[in-house]
């Protein structure tokens, strides 16, 4: 088994950057490159997109953390949004974690491709908001979350891809849309990791691996994502709103083809 270890800080460096840019905790970039590197590196074939998806959520740990603390102190977080989601966060990121489980790597992958199309499309025609329309009570909140928890999940991504878009239809700023899905990665993250770890518990899976984690890709991205996120976010917030939704979108497509590309 060939072991493409050079590769995992290259990635984590990447992932921190765009992670800081766009409030994102990098699963959308993470899950179709290390799809294609556990492929090479003889991985178990049945499990390769579900230890793909299990490493990004939870490097996303440590990858939010630095993201967050970069945006908050430019005053971007907006953690009354965070409170109010964060319930219904964690229970549909269980609910998407044990699903994922249940798929096939084909099954998970074409899913995951379809989904992050349909996102970046609605980014790019999405239009003009209702200027009346606000954020939801709480009852709203709570299911926004689960369902933001739920796909999140299941598809490996901190929550940006959903979160980011519902924020903008309510009207939220894009600056602060951005700050504050980057805290609501962690709590995606968190939840994701448990549901990942039970899922490939006891499993036939590669040495070095905890559930459906794999240390040393894990140890090798976030060493560098927390160093390049802050670099991402103060860039981030030197860039005009409509650009960086528009960076947002395209960078959605490249990620969906490679990923849907390595599947076939």
């Amino acid at each position: 088994m060939v072991e493409y270890w050079w590769a995992y800080p290259l990635l984590g460096a990447v992932v921190g950057f765009l992670a800081g840019l766009l409030g994102i905790g990098g699963g959308l970039q993470m899950v179709p490159v290390l799809t294609m590197i556990f492929k090479s590196s003889g991985f178990p074939p049945q499990y390769i997109v579900h230890l793909a998806l299990g490493t990004s959520v939870a490097t996303i740990l440590l990858t939010s953390l630095a993201s967050v603390r970069s945006h908050h102190r430019r005053g971007a977080v907006n953690w009354r949004i965070v409170r109010e989601l964060a319930p219904g966060i964690v229970l549909g990121t269980l609910m998407g974690a044990v699903v994922a489980g249940m798929l096939d790597t084909l099954q998970l992958g074409i899913l995951f491709t379809a989904f992050t199309f349909y996102v970046a499309t609605r980014m790019l025609t999405g239009g003009t908001p209702n200027p009346r329309r606000a954020l939801p009570g709480p009852r709203g909140m709570f299911a926004a979350g689960t369902l933001i928890g739920g796909l999140s999940s299941f598809a490996a991504i901190g929550g940006a891809v959903l979160s980011v878009p519902f924020m903008l239809r309510r009207n939220v700023p894009m600056h602060e849309a951005v700050g504050t899905s980057a805290a609501i990665g962690f709590p995606i993250a968190a939840t994701a990791t448990i549901g990942y770890v039970a899922m490939g518990w006891g499993l036939a899976l590669p040495a070095h691996s905890i559930g459906f984690v794999y240390l040393p890709a894990f140890a090798g991205i976030v060493v560098m994502t927390v160093l390049t996120a802050p670099l991402g976010a103060a860039i981030a917030h030197r860039t005009p709103g409509k650009r960086l939704r528009q960076i947002f979108a395209l960078f959605l497509y490249a990620l969906a083809a490679r990923m849907l590309a390595s599947l076939l």
